[in-house]
């Protein structure tokens, strides 16, 4: 197996020129994106993202759950691809960088050996993964689920969004529901790039995260019930505030995280309350529990430590607490040589790098349980993500597709 040699690098302009076109479909409020699954922006940065690829000599394939693969040929038929790649969909309030980053490095290495005349044994397949964020359709990482086989497509396609719209109908509705069965492909390996979307690689001054690990997730979807009533009639001893429910709940999320340091973090991001008036009592408050970790049985423990004790904190106060399991996968550990190829490719290259457990979930996580896997993360400025001000510079951008190219190059294997 031959190693990519050092002056292989890739166009870092070319890159960050792509990344700036994409950016301009779905564009934010305040300088981000917009771009959410299934809607008519998403459809539009997936045909742009297609034109590319079929200019630079590459044939699409779709498959059931709409994730795209761009396909480079090697040159043993019988050799299985090596894919790489990300998603494209971004948060309401996203940036320009999470995911896109990861496929566009994705067709820049295509891009780079088509430059250079450099072929493969086996084929490199770019990838964009359908659904990664999962804010508009929980769960997170739905179409890598299916693909891994975690989740039934069918059950995929049942999901519906805030306004009651079906996965499977907003899928064909765009136009990007293929033929092809999910999870037929077969792999040789999948890389994924990312920005770290934390801020330990900017903090230390590393080019590169090797990532070795990810966390574990649980999102647990927890209901609190009281009882509406007038604001300004009701005696405070006579309430059932739901409210004070979420308050209580609250607190205790970050307890139970405080109590499993250091490899334990959770929060509640997602809240609805009803009837959401301002002189009404909350009747009912529905919100989301976060809770992730890279040790199992942390993770584990912390969902336990919370539907044992959160009923009776409910209880007190006289409202009615209820939870279900909405999000979730086990922490994952990557290929050990796929992660020793991309902290060598750092080596290589004179990049500086550090070991990293990502704090986010991603596609990998899912592709880890069927395929070797690994990641490679860039910093990103404050380690700020999910949000519009997200930022990285155009040197990170290229490190990470750089250190991508060279571990992907040298496991689809130089052709002499």
């Amino acid at each position: 197996m031959t190693a990519p040699g050092q002056n292989m690098k890739i166009n870092g302009e070319r890159l960050w020129d792509s990344i700036m076109e994409m950016a301009k479909i779905g564009p934010g409020i305040a300088g981000g994106n917009n771009r959410q699954t299934l809607t008519d922006e998403d459809a539009e940065g997936r045909a742009l993202f297609q034109s590319w690829c079929e200019a630079a000599g590459l044939t699409m394939g779709l498959d059931e759950m709409g994730n795209m693969f761009a396909r480079r040929e090697g040159t043993d038929p019988d050799a299985l691809p090596v894919y790489v790649g990300s998603h494209l969909d971004t948060q309401p309030t996203g940036g320009k960088y999470d995911g896109v980053l990861g496929v566009l490095a994705g067709l820049e290495i295509v891009r780079t050996l088509n430059d250079l005349d450099i072929k493969t044994r086996h084929p490199i397949v770019v990838t964009n993964w359908t659904n990664e964020e999962g804010t508009r359709f929980a769960p997170a990482m739905l179409s890598s689920a299916v693909f891994a086989g975690v989740l039934e497509r069918d059950w995929a396609y049942g999901r519906v969004d805030a306004a009651g719209k079906r996965f499977g109908d907003e899928l064909e509705r765009i136009g990007w529901k293929g033929p092809e069965k999910v999870g037929d492909r077969k792999m040789h390996a999948f890389f994924e790039l990312h920005i770290e979307q934390g801020p330990i690689l900017e903090a230390e001054g590393k080019d590169i995260g090797v990532v070795t690990h990810g966390q574990g997730l649980r999102w647990i979807e927890c209901t609190v019930t009281g009882k509406g009533q007038h604001t300004g009639s009701t005696p405070m001893y006579m309430r059932r505030n739901a409210g004070r429910g979420l308050a209580r709940v609250t607190e205790l999320v970050h307890e139970i995280a405080l109590q499993y340091q250091p490899n334990a973090v959770g929060a509640i991001g997602h809240v609805d309350v009803y009837p959401n008036s301002r002189n009404i009592i909350p009747e009912k408050v529905v919100f989301t529990v976060d809770f992730r970790s890279h040790v199992l049985e942390t993770l584990e423990a912390m969902v336990a430590e919370l539907m044992e004790t959160a009923p009776g904190l409910c209880a007190d106060i006289g409202v009615k607490f209820d939870a279900q399991t909405v999000g979730f996968f086990d922490p994952p550990s990557f290929d050990e040589t796929l992660v020793a190829r991309v902290r060598n490719a750092a080596d290589r290259l004179g990049y500086s790098h550090t070991d990293l457990i990502s704090g986010a979930g991603h596609d990998a996580c899912w592709i880890n349980k069927v395929y070797p896997t690994t990641m490679v993360m860039c910093p990103c400025k404050d380690g700020l993500s999910h949000n519009e001000a997200e930022e990285i510079t155009p040197g990170w951008a290229s490190a990470g597709a750089e250190v991508l190219m060279h571990a992907v190059v040298e496991t689809a294997e130089i052709v002499e």
